[in-house]
């Protein structure tokens, strides 16, 4: 077996404990072996790149175990080749289970070039990753506390979700507070409502009459302010977010009423694509909005020149059809697990997508619901919209509804054609000719 890294080290990562393994190969071929075990402290893992420096070790590899490989990649990054590999690809033989044999099995490997490392972006888009993970985790935090206020609403008799459609809404909100301030005529809290739902107040009444206690109030008011608390976080990460993407270069918004939208703008070395107009080019999709467009940036980059392909990001997405066949026999085709941040934002997209007006992604996504499931149909859309974001990356362009009147003539065609010839494999003649000339 063909050696690749003479000297190489593998790492056996624990939350408190890093079990190092060296192995170092010289010009005859002989391979000289260190194994030491270090602290996961700071200065533990300090000692363990001075201890890896003067053995000369150029690559490392080490699992990718939750959280606690990301302290040893911070203090390995800047000197060492680091390779943070899935543990599922380098499992050892049963039986032989010890942390040391573990970091000696990784080195091997790693020295072997028989390991893959998984795909870390740098330093920046791993903060703006951080921001907008956890703003999606604050957004799912406060639709929790929206539902379990539903729930007190429901054991106080009090129906509002069945008028209203927002029970945190602008009208809803006013009424819930009356509500906390002790508030029990029906008549003054429906007359609370707001523009057009002013307009349902007789029906707001009705839902509005139930059987309100003290303890009740208090838990509204308490789901209120968790709200309150909630949405003040949202905004704190939504201004962080923006503050980070324009650390890496200035927005630069296409020209308003421009006939067709300019280039998007680069980072200012005229290679590279900005994050502002990468987010700008997502946005441009169906179903995206800036949210979401800042999410999938942070999650792939602003220009993925780390997939070579579209196909190949939709396989590290697990958004493609999986691939496992044996013995001539396909045995399954589900998607697999991978990046559940990008998988479920290219789901929302898709949810969005489908449900605009004149998209020819909602008339993709119908035409595929007619001969499979809709989950099935909603996958394929997202990963539509994974390989158009690809292309429009790749190109530096906006993205532009196809001309639907031509594509479905082409599918006229393509049917009348199918047709025809099942026709003639029947045995009978056919000569087909537009309505206009049946006419004439």
């Amino acid at each position: 077996m063909d050696l690749l890294h003479t000297h190489g080290a593998g790492l056996d990562v624990h939350k408190k404990t890093v079990v190092a393994h060296a192995r170092i190969t010289d010009t005859r071929g002989r391979v000289e072996r260190h194994t030491r075990t270090f602290g996961a402290m700071t200065a533990d893992l300090l000692a363990l790149a001075a201890w890896l420096l003067s053995l000369e070790i150029t690559h490392v590899a080490m699992e990718s175990t939750g959280e606690y490989w990301k302290p040893v990649y911070n203090i390995l990054e800047g000197s060492f080749t680091v390779l943070v590999v899935n543990a599922q690809h380098i499992k050892n033989v049963p039986g032989r289970k010890t942390d040391v044999k573990d970091a000696q099995w990784i080195a091997d490997l790693l020295c072997h070039g028989l390991v893959r490392g998984s795909f870390i972006p740098p330093q920046p888009q791993r903060d703006l990753r951080d921001l907008t993970r956890q703003r999606t985790n604050l957004v799912r935090d406060r639709a929790t506390v929206v539902n379990r206020l539903q729930k007190v609403l429901e054991w106080a008799n009090i129906k509002l979700a069945a008028v209203v459609s927002d029970v945190v809404g602008v009208s809803a909100r006013a009424m819930l507070a009356a509500i906390v301030d002790g508030q029990s005529d029906i008549t003054l809290l429906a007359d609370l409502a707001r523009g057009r739902m002013r307009e349902k107040r007789a029906d707001l009444e009705r839902a509005l009459s139930g059987r309100v206690r003290d303890h009740h109030r208090f838990v509204i008011a308490s789901h209120l302010e968790q709200i309150d608390f909630l949405d003040a976080q949202i905004a704190s990460f939504d201004a962080q977010i923006v503050a980070c993407v324009a650390e890496q270069a200035p927005p630069s918004p296409p020209a308003a009423g421009a006939a067709s939208p300019p280039a998007p703008p680069s980072s200012g070395d005229g290679n590279e694509l900005s994050w502002e107009a990468a987010i700008q080019i997502w946005d441009s999709v169906p179903g995206i909005g800036r949210r979401l467009a800042e999410q999938l940036v942070a999650e792939i980059g602003p220009q993925p020149d780390q997939f070579p392909s579209a196909e190949h990001l939709a396989r590290w997405a697990k958004v493609a059809p999986g691939n496992r066949e044996s013995a001539g026999k396909r045995l399954s085709g589900k998607t697999g697990k991978g990046n559940r941040w990008l998988r479920s934002s290219l789901v929302q997209a898709a949810h969005g997508a489908v449900k605009a007006k004149g998209s020819a992604l909602a008339v993709y996504y119908r035409r595929l619901a007619k001969r499979m499931s809709g989950k099935k149909a909603m996958m394929a859309v997202a990963h539509k919209i994974l390989t158009i974001g690809y292309t429009l990356l790749c190109k530096r362009e906006w993205y532009r509804e196809p001309d639907l009147s031509e594509r479905e003539t082409r599918r006229t065609e393509q049917l009348l054609a199918q047709m025809q010839r099942r026709i003639e494999r029947l045995g009978y003649r056919v000569n087909i000719e537009p309505p206009t000339a049946v006419a004439a």
